[in-house]
This record gives structure tokens, sequence and C-alpha cells, in this order.
């Protein structure tokens, strides 16, 4: 598995980390909101310290919720200008674009080595991040489905894309999840959309099966039970439990104290053929995929029985 960021080659035979970088007033873990300069500026540090590969930003979500504290950690860095969390309002175009560029401009400029990830839905908010502001990859948590001139402009581009699977829209999908044949229809999804990405010329396509996504809770678990059957594509595997409600609603809990669940969860997925970890807590998902690796390296060893 290899990507190509910026004429670089990234092999995935370790899993890479991404961190989450939010620039929206309502994500729903409060301590990943950055509404000004200089907390960007930290939290992009803080997920390059602790490891963080690729920094994923986004901007998109206004609507309020009820807050959650936790305490942020990530590998990568996920640059998006909106939240797609259940429920989300509409934010104007314009209001995204200002979010995002402003981060991927500050990130890009303190840390230029760094790959930034922009989850955006939105061709035009795609196009001026890449083009005018230094951003690397782009995170389209629709598939293309929300914009018609996505897929082309990524064609045009020529930045890795990750297609996640997702029916509906943000503020609808959670009564988005009826399906047929739950695996099936997953599997044609990314089929027919990676073949009209291949016709277009885009080369690198990192797929995203959308957890938490027009999903209910005992299909995240089916899905993710049979995690490795996606490898039949070929592709590189992002995957992202980071403290959703997958986690805390099956322990009665909260996102502040779905840390552990999100670990166990990375792990399950890491031995599964998961290669992107999407994240908020970047050092503990490091760790992970430490840990990860040094049993890898026996996996083939003899048995001593």
């Amino acid at each position: 598995m290899k990507i190509n960021i910026n004429g670089f080659i990234w092999g995935l035979e370790e899993p890479l980390v991404m961190g989450i970088l939010n620039v929206t007033p309502d994500s729903f873990f409060a301590d990943s909101r950055c509404q000004d300069d200089t907390r960007i500026l930290r939290r992009a540090e803080e997920i390059v310290m602790q490891g963080g590969k690729i920094i994923d930003i986004g901007g998109y979500s206004s609507r309020p919720v009820r807050i959650y504290s936790v305490v942020n950690q990530e590998q990568t860095i996920d640059i998006g200008g909106y939240s797609s969390r259940p429920g989300c309002n509409e934010v104007t175009e314009q209001e995204e674009l200002r979010r995002v560029t402003n981060a991927v401009s500050i990130v890009r400029t303190a840390f230029p080595e760094v790959p930034i990830s922009v989850d955006t839905f939105r061709s035009r908010v795609a196009k001026e991040s890449v083009i005018n502001h230094g951003a690397s990859i782009i995170n389209d948590i629709s598939g293309g489905e929300l914009d018609p001139l996505m897929f082309e402009t990524v064609a045009e581009l020529g930045v890795p894309y990750i297609l996640m699977h997702m029916k509906g829209k943000p503020q609808n999908m959670c009564d988005n999840t009826d399906y047929s044949n739950f695996t099936k229809e997953i599997f044609s999804y990314f089929a027919e959309r990676i073949n009209r990405l291949r016709i277009l010329g885009v080369k690198d396509i990192i797929l995203d099966p959308g957890f938490g996504f027009s999903k209910t809770m005992d299909q995240n678990y089916e899905l993710l039970s049979n995690l490795e059957a996606l490898s039949t594509f070929k592709m590189p595997l992002l995957v992202g439990f980071s403290r959703k409600r997958m986690i805390w609603q099956l322990l009665d809990s909260t996102p502040d104290e779905s840390l552990n669940g999100t670990t166990i969860l990375n792990s399950i997925s890491l031995s599964k053929g998961a290669n992107i970890l999407r994240v908020h807590d970047v050092k503990e998902a490091v760790e992970t995929v430490r840990i990860h690796k040094e049993l890898k390296k026996y996996s083939s060893s003899q048995s001593l029985i």
C-alpha cells in the first residue's frame, strides 16, 4: 500500500495516525474546537509532537450541542471545514471556506512538511484549500454525492481522495440506516465510485467505511467484524472510531469516557488491515500502532506449542 502526497511516496506498511483539528464552534469534542489562530497552531503542534503524520481540518457544523470535554491527542491532522456529526445544521460555503483556508494556511506555514487533509464535501472548498493554501488530501464524507463537481475537482487537483460511505446528508444520515443487504450495498457503493474516479484519472483513493454514518450501532459492529473484506479493493483503508456514539452508547457512558473504547476499536481495526487511524487522541493511537507493529514481527513465528 502506497499513496502519493505532494510528489512523495508514503508507504503504509506501518499504519499512520491522522489527527483531527476542528475549526467549528460546536464539534462534539469540546477540547477539539479551535476558534482562534493561537488554538489552531497549538493543536497542530500537539498533533505533530505526539506523532501525528497527517492533519485533518474541518469546519462545517453550527448546531448547538451538549458540551463534552476531552483531551485531544492525534497523530495525523485532518483539516476540514465542517462537523459531520449527526443532526448538524448547514454552514454556508463562504463560512466553511473562511474557516478552513485560514486553518490550512496557519498549519502549512508552521509545518510545511506535514500533509494536510481537508474534510469537506464541497468542491470549491477543496480546490481553494489545495491550490491556494497548500492542502494535500481531500476527505469527503459524502463520497461525491453532495457536490456533483467533487470527483472532477479531485481529478484536476491530482491529490489523494478519501472516499467515505454515507447515505443522505449529515443532517439526516441517522434516518438512512435501512439496507436490503448491508454488506453488499457497501461494496457496491465503493465499487461504483471507485470506477468513476478511475475513469477520471484519480490515482490515490483511500477507503473509509464511515463508522457512525448512516449506520445503527449493530451495523457498525457488523461492519467492523468484517472489515478485512474491504481488502478486496486493494486500497488503503482509513477508520474513524474516535469517541463516537457506537462506543459510549454501548457502554452507557459519554464521549469523555470513551478513550479506552476508542483504543480497543483502533487495535481491532489494525488487526483487520486498517492503514490510517483518524483520531482525537493522537498519543494513544500512536502507541497502539507501535504495539501492533511489534506484535506483527512474530505473527509468522513458529508456534510454541
